[in-house]
């Protein structure tokens, strides 16, 4: 065989190695380690390039700002866990640390919690919105088992005692075995749930705040007896499909007292930093029982400056992606 020959075999002899050892490791090494690889990746084939630092510094603002990192304004994501495999019996834990690294056992209480855990797989399916417990040493921790595998994106929401504004960090987690991602094809703005209807009407604008009002039926008719749920008639969590970023999205209404019920509509707040497609995640209650609607709304507008984010840079203010196997 002809030397070109043999290199080019050799070559695809690589490939082929390399392939392999990037599936396998998706697998059966936890995301933090597979994260890790890409960004030392990165940085071997950015050497030599000029940089602009504050470039840099401003991706990292937005990153954070839209939930996408590790660490914000000091404060970090740290010791996350949770089982490795899908119906793995075991427990989801975290600490937040504060900018002197040191646990923080003192938050502010935001929508009737200290902290909001979301979590949610890569392709928008499996959406959780929990409230874990913290123990004296400022871990937070509740029993967790997972529905299929997949990587999914766990989001802590919490405001620290005496901070202007609230924090979301969030972290990967890589549950093991193989699954086929859901695609989104078109908006959903009508669904049901247990016997519930949900329609959404407004629209999703880039760089402004917009009203979306949700209006809940059953069996046709208007459900005017919507129950307080984490300091308002209904929650709202917005991500964008894709990276999943993360959207703030505030209740219209004052805050409801504790034997008072609404309805049938809840209007929110909302603004987009682009244009693309969110995935809306309704929680309400009706007697007694917290149901989560999911829809699908694509948002409008020309690209700001703000909140622009390639899913590259979900991480760049860190170095460590920290994540459960």
């Amino acid at each position: 065989m002809r030397a070109p020959a043999r290199l080019g075999l050799f070559a695809l002899v690589l490939a082929v190695v390399f392939a392999v050892a990037f599936v396998t490791a998706g697998a059966v090494v936890p995301e933090s380690r597979v994260q890790s690889w890409a960004e030392e990746t990165t940085d071997e084939h950015s050497a030599g390039r000029e940089t602009d630092a504050a470039g840099h510094d401003d991706q990292v603002e937005k990153a954070s700002s839209l939930g996408l990192g590790l660490a914000q304004d000091g404060y970090r994501l740290s010791g996350l866990s949770a089982p490795g495999g899908a119906q793995d019996v075991g427990e989801l834990s975290l600490t937040v640390t504060g900018p002197d690294g040191v646990p923080v056992t003192e938050f502010d209480v935001d929508h009737d919690k200290e902290l909001h855990l979301i979590v949610v797989r890569a392709d928008g399916e499996y959406f959780r919105h929990v409230h874990p417990e913290m123990n004296a040493d400022g871990g937070w921790s509740l029993p967790w088992e997972w529905d299929a595998p997949g990587t999914y994106r766990v989001f802590a929401d919490f405001v620290p005692s005496g901070a202007d504004t609230g924090i979301t960090l969030s972290s990967l987690v890589q549950v093991a075995g193989n699954y086929t991602p859901v695609t989104r094809d078109e908006q959903v703005t009508a669904t049901t749930v247990d016997g519930f209807g949900i329609s959404l009407n407004g629209d999703l604008t880039v760089g402004e705040l917009s009203e979306l009002k949700l209006v809940v039926t059953r069996d046709g008719d208007a459900v005017a007896d919507l129950e307080p749920y984490l300091g308002a008639f209904g929650h709202l969590v917005a991500l964008r499909q894709g990276d999943l970023a993360y959207l703030h999205v505030h209740p219209r209404a004052e805050e409801p007292q504790a034997e008072g019920t609404f309805g049938p509509e809840i209007a929110f707040e909302a603004s987009a930093p682009t244009p693309g497609r969110y995935l809306l995640f309704l929680d309400f209650k009706v007697d007694g029982q917290v149901r989560t609607a999911a829809l699908v709304l694509d948002a409008t507008g020309e690209q700001g400056s703000s909140g622009n984010v390639d899913s590259s840079d979900e991480d760049a203010n860190t170095n460590e992606e920290e994540g459960g196997s």
